[in-house]
Order: structure tokens, then C-alpha cells, then sequence
């Protein structure tokens, strides 16, 4: 290791990725098996067992290495390389359903919702003539 590196520090690097995949301590902990209190003390360590390396890395998603050598620049380098010319969905887009289908869907809800609020409506006109009607 030169001198101006830092060693590295895969507690920190579990949180980062933890982090970036959106995941919270407790699920990290159900994952594995172990309470969240104790994620945050390996979260908070420099060093850690090969074994929890793996296990982290598993429940992450990740590989151990890419565990033990995430940087921030590799991060950085991994977006510019998927999201190229400013279109954030590049080449490598997948999207698991049919947007149209989903906004026609919910205009649909939206559509069946409105028609239930007009039935209310009347069901309480009507009785509210009823009763005028009554005095």
C-alpha cells in the first residue's frame, strides 16, 4: 500500500452499498440472521471476518471482492458507463410492465371512483328531498 492510500475500510463500504440499494439495517440484519444493532457495529468496522464478508455480500447482492474494493469512483465510473449522452435509460433499459398500460389503468380507477362519488351524491340528494318533502 502506498502512503497516500487509506486502507480500506469494508465496514463502511457494506453501509455505502446497503445505502445505494435503498435497504434498511433491519432488513440487512433479517437477511443474515443477526439484530440490527450488531450491522451497525460491522457497519462501523474497519476490518471483518472473510466469512461475514461473504454473507454481507450475499444478502447485498454483490460479490465479496466487489465488496471489499468499492470506491465511490467505481460507482461513478459504473454510471457513466450504463447512462450514456445524458439519457438516463441508455441501452440497457428493462422496464417490467407497459407504462401506458399502468397510466390507462389508473385513469380507469380514477374514472370508477369519480362514478361511485357521483352515486353517493345522488343517494344523498335523493334523501335529503325525502326528508324536505316529509316537513
Amino acid at each position: 500500500m502506498s502512503r497516500g492510500e487509506k486502507p480500506k475500510h469494508i465496514g463502511r463500504n457494506i453501509s455505502r452499498i446497503r445505502e445505494l440499494r435503498g435497504m434498511k439495517q433491519e432488513v440487512l440484519a433479517e437477511e443474515i440472521g443477526i439484530s440490527q444493532q450488531t450491522v451497525s457495529n460491522i457497519e462501523g468496522s474497519e476490518a471483518i471476518e472473510k466469512e461475514k464478508v461473504a454473507e454481507f455480500a450475499k444478502a447485498l447482492g454483490v460479490t465479496a471482492e466487489a465488496l471489499e474494493n468499492f470506491t465511490e469512483e467505481s460507482i461513478l465510473n459504473y454510471f457513466n458507463s450504463q447512462y450514456n449522452d445524458g439519457n438516463i435509460f441508455g441501452t440497457h433499459c428493462f422496464c417490467p410492465f407497459n407504462p401506458i398500460e399502468k397510466l390507462l389503468d389508473t385513469f380507469d380507477d380514477v374514472k370508477k371512483l369519480y362514478e361511485r362519488l357521483i352515486v353517493a351524491e345522488k343517494v344523498k340528494t335523493e334523501y335529503l328531498e325525502r326528508v324536505l318533502k316529509n316537513k
